[in-house]
Protein backbone atom coordinates (compact mmCIF):
# COMPACT_ATOMS: atom_id res chain seq x y z
CA UNK A 1 0.00 0.00 0.00
CA UNK A 2 1.26 2.91 -0.98
CA UNK A 3 1.29 5.64 2.64
CA UNK A 4 0.48 9.06 2.13
CA UNK A 5 2.35 12.31 4.02
CA UNK A 6 -0.41 12.01 6.69
CA UNK A 7 -0.15 8.26 7.64
CA UNK A 8 -2.89 7.22 6.25
CA UNK A 9 -3.58 5.06 3.03
CA UNK A 10 -4.28 5.69 -0.55
CA UNK A 11 -7.20 3.55 -1.54
CA UNK A 12 -8.84 2.68 -4.90
CA UNK A 13 -12.88 3.29 -5.29
CA UNK A 14 -14.99 0.67 -5.77
CA UNK A 15 -17.87 0.19 -8.35
CA UNK A 16 -20.01 -2.70 -9.42
CA UNK A 17 -22.00 -3.28 -12.42
CA UNK A 18 -24.70 -5.57 -12.91
CA UNK A 19 -24.66 -8.65 -15.46
CA UNK A 20 -27.96 -9.38 -16.30
CA UNK A 21 -28.59 -12.08 -19.16
CA UNK A 22 -31.80 -13.46 -20.42
CA UNK A 23 -32.89 -16.17 -23.48
CA UNK A 24 -35.31 -13.67 -25.67
CA UNK A 25 -36.63 -14.22 -29.14
CA UNK A 26 -33.35 -13.67 -31.21
CA UNK A 27 -31.34 -15.85 -28.37
CA UNK A 28 -29.25 -14.20 -25.25
CA UNK A 29 -29.73 -10.87 -24.54
CA UNK A 30 -27.63 -8.95 -21.75
CA UNK A 31 -29.46 -5.85 -19.75
CA UNK A 32 -27.46 -2.48 -20.45
CA UNK A 33 -27.73 0.73 -20.00
CA UNK A 34 -26.94 4.23 -22.19
CA UNK A 35 -24.48 6.56 -20.22
CA UNK A 36 -26.48 9.97 -19.26
CA UNK A 37 -23.65 11.27 -18.05
CA UNK A 38 -19.59 11.39 -18.32
CA UNK A 39 -17.30 9.37 -18.20
CA UNK A 40 -18.90 8.00 -21.40
CA UNK A 41 -21.74 9.89 -21.78
CA UNK A 42 -23.96 8.29 -24.80
CA UNK A 43 -21.89 4.61 -24.06
CA UNK A 44 -23.60 1.12 -23.82
CA UNK A 45 -22.45 0.02 -20.42
CA UNK A 46 -23.89 -2.29 -17.74
CA UNK A 47 -26.05 -1.16 -15.17
CA UNK A 48 -24.02 -0.06 -12.13
CA UNK A 49 -22.39 2.52 -9.98
CA UNK A 50 -20.19 3.36 -6.75
CA UNK A 51 -20.34 1.60 -3.91
CA UNK A 52 -21.83 3.34 -0.71
CA UNK A 53 -19.24 3.62 2.43
CA UNK A 54 -20.41 1.21 5.05
CA UNK A 55 -22.55 -0.22 2.07
CA UNK A 56 -21.80 -4.35 1.27
CA UNK A 57 -21.22 -4.67 -2.74
CA UNK A 58 -24.01 -7.28 -3.35
CA UNK A 59 -26.64 -4.60 -1.79
CA UNK A 60 -24.65 -1.84 -3.86
CA UNK A 61 -25.02 -3.54 -6.66
CA UNK A 62 -28.75 -4.82 -6.85
CA UNK A 63 -29.65 -0.71 -5.34
CA UNK A 64 -27.49 0.52 -8.70
CA UNK A 65 -29.66 -2.14 -10.72
CA UNK A 66 -33.27 -0.77 -9.49
CA UNK A 67 -31.92 3.01 -9.50
CA UNK A 68 -30.73 2.47 -13.37
CA UNK A 69 -33.16 0.60 -14.82
CA UNK A 70 -36.11 -0.36 -12.23
CA UNK A 71 -35.22 -3.75 -12.36
CA UNK A 72 -34.87 -6.44 -9.37
CA UNK A 73 -32.17 -8.73 -9.25
CA UNK A 74 -30.37 -11.56 -7.31
CA UNK A 75 -26.44 -11.83 -7.40
CA UNK A 76 -25.54 -14.95 -8.35
CA UNK A 77 -21.89 -14.94 -8.79
CA UNK A 78 -18.56 -12.82 -9.79
CA UNK A 79 -18.14 -12.51 -13.84
CA UNK A 80 -15.00 -10.24 -13.54
CA UNK A 81 -12.97 -8.15 -11.34
CA UNK A 82 -11.17 -5.08 -13.19
CA UNK A 83 -8.78 -2.84 -11.55
CA UNK A 84 -5.96 -1.58 -13.76
CA UNK A 85 -5.07 1.73 -12.24
CA UNK A 86 -5.94 3.69 -15.44
CA UNK A 87 -9.24 2.48 -16.51
CA UNK A 88 -11.16 4.74 -15.90
CA UNK A 89 -10.50 9.04 -15.92
CA UNK A 90 -12.03 9.75 -12.51
CA UNK A 91 -8.96 7.81 -10.90
CA UNK A 92 -7.85 4.24 -9.71
CA UNK A 93 -10.93 2.64 -9.62
CA UNK A 94 -11.79 -1.22 -9.22
CA UNK A 95 -14.88 -2.75 -10.35
CA UNK A 96 -16.80 -5.67 -9.20
CA UNK A 97 -19.25 -7.06 -12.39
CA UNK A 98 -21.93 -9.43 -10.55
CA UNK A 99 -24.20 -12.39 -12.54
CA UNK A 100 -27.57 -11.03 -11.29
CA UNK A 101 -30.14 -13.30 -12.13
CA UNK A 102 -33.85 -10.78 -12.73
CA UNK A 103 -36.90 -11.89 -13.80
CA UNK A 104 -36.95 -12.46 -17.52
CA UNK A 105 -39.88 -10.60 -18.56
CA UNK A 106 -38.19 -7.44 -17.01
CA UNK A 107 -38.78 -4.04 -18.82
CA UNK A 108 -36.00 -1.55 -18.03
CA UNK A 109 -37.10 1.47 -17.26
CA UNK A 110 -34.06 4.55 -17.60
CA UNK A 111 -33.51 6.34 -13.88
CA UNK A 112 -30.55 7.90 -12.06
CA UNK A 113 -27.72 8.89 -14.47
CA UNK A 114 -28.67 6.16 -17.20
CA UNK A 115 -30.25 8.01 -20.55
CA UNK A 116 -31.98 4.62 -21.93
CA UNK A 117 -32.02 0.79 -20.35
CA UNK A 118 -32.85 -2.42 -22.45
CA UNK A 119 -32.08 -5.56 -23.79
CA UNK A 120 -30.00 -5.85 -26.39
CA UNK A 121 -29.03 -9.49 -27.97
CA UNK A 122 -25.68 -10.60 -26.66
CA UNK A 123 -24.09 -11.30 -30.16
CA UNK A 124 -25.30 -7.69 -31.68
CA UNK A 125 -23.79 -5.64 -28.77
CA UNK A 126 -21.69 -3.13 -30.68
CA UNK A 127 -18.32 -3.57 -28.45
CA UNK A 128 -17.25 0.11 -30.05
CA UNK A 129 -19.67 1.31 -28.70
CA UNK A 130 -19.15 0.60 -24.72
CA UNK A 131 -17.86 2.24 -22.33
CA UNK A 132 -14.89 1.92 -20.37
CA UNK A 133 -13.28 -1.64 -20.29
CA UNK A 134 -17.17 -3.14 -20.48
CA UNK A 135 -16.59 -4.79 -24.06
CA UNK A 136 -14.11 -7.55 -22.35
CA UNK A 137 -16.90 -8.62 -19.97
CA UNK A 138 -18.90 -8.74 -23.56
CA UNK A 139 -16.08 -10.69 -25.31
CA UNK A 140 -16.33 -13.38 -22.05
CA UNK A 141 -20.26 -13.65 -22.01
CA UNK A 142 -19.78 -14.28 -25.92
CA UNK A 143 -16.96 -17.00 -25.41
CA UNK A 144 -19.37 -18.98 -22.91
Amino acid sequence: MAERDDGGYRNPALTVDAVAVRTGEDGLEVLLIRRGEEPWKGCWAFPGGFVDYGEDPETAVVRELAEECGVEGKVTGIISVRGEPARDPRGHVVTIFYAVEVAPESVPVAGDDAAHAEWVALDEVDLGEMGADHAQVIRLLQSN
